[in-house]
């Protein structure tokens, strides 16, 4: 199966490796929204040249647009579906902001899919390069993407981050599922040093980008939200995660929400793997149902 190659020419392709009849690629462009060169890997199956879902994945602490790519094998499962994947990048990278790299779980690598209020961090502006900028660079040069037939998906903060999103923009996604979210961040060690540091001390500005606080405000989630979370997840133990002050809120707010215990299973791609065919296909009924 051949690729149609980009028709712009800003995006570099970086890789590319042929996959159950697909293609994994990999991208480099100078992003607008972030002041900062940005790569991102999509998966594009073998599947008719036009009118292709995305599913977008967004990754952890540390990650890059790598991990799940080569990680999470959830290219069988878009093949049989016929739904590209497209993972990018966690964060704004070679800015040289001072403290960018001091810690794993602040500023490089640790984006936390919002637009930074504080100053010195104005180029980490994840939300808009995610909500706004992404999908417009994938469907000016991918013609067989749809990208208005789109959902989202992520593993810690990045199923942080496809939470929010999707609570925050219900009209330009399908669905959303998570595996082990920060899904009270206003709560939990992580989010808190995040959100002082990259918005402020003013909470209310913090409630905008943790999904126990919006599903209060937006319960008309139109499709079940599928979470699941390992309990052997020693983040789950740490309250880096609290899952159940999710869960509370859901039924609080009358809101549908799925959320599978998973027994023995940790934090890792090892249990990422071992669901995401399940992921894929709660996705794919929303994304092919239109």
């Amino acid at each position: 199966m051949a690729v149609a190659p980009p028709t712009a020419a800003a995006l570099e392709q970086l890789s590319s490796s042929k996959m159950f009849d697909g293609f994994n690629l990999r991208f480099r462009h100078q992003s607008a929204t972030l002041g900062c060169a940005m790569t991102f890997s999509i998966y594009l199956p073998p599947s008719p040249a036009s009118n292709l879902p995305v599913l977008y994945w967004l990754s952890g602490l540390t990650c890059t647009d790598e991990n799940f790519i080569i990680k999470s094998g959830a290219q069988r499962a878009a093949a049989a579906h016929g739904i590209a994947l497209v993972a990018p990048d966690t964060s704004p990278r070679g800015l040289n902001i001072e403290g960018e790299s001091d810690s794993y779980d602040f500023g490089v690598g640790a984006g936390f899919y919002l637009n930074a209020t504080n100053e010195k961090w104005k180029n980490w502006r994840m939300y808009d390069y995610i909500v706004k900028e992404l999908p417009k660079v994938l469907s000016d040069n991918f013609e067989q993407l749809n990208t208005s037939q789109a959902s989202i998906f992520g593993h810690s903060m990045g199923g942080h981050g496809a939470l929010t999103i999707y609570l925050k923009n219900t009209d330009k996604y399908k669905s959303v599922s998570a595996f082990a979210p920060i899904a009270n961040p206003i709560n939990c060690p992580w989010g808190q040093k995040a959100f002082s540091n990259y918005l402020g001390s003013t909470k209310s500005d913090w409630e905008e980008y943790d999904a126990t606080c919006l599903i209060k405000k937006n319960s008309k989630v139109p499709t079940t939200i599928l979470i699941d979370q390992g309990e052997a997840d020693k983040f789950l133990a740490e309250q880096q995660l609290l899952p159940h002050k999710f869960e509370e809120a859901c039924k609080a707010a009358g809101a549908a929400l799925t959320l599978r215990m998973q027994p023995g299973y940790d934090h890792s791609y090892y249990f990422i793997a071992t669901f995401v065919d399940d992921h894929i296909a709660h996705h794919a009924q929303f994304l092919k149902s239109a």
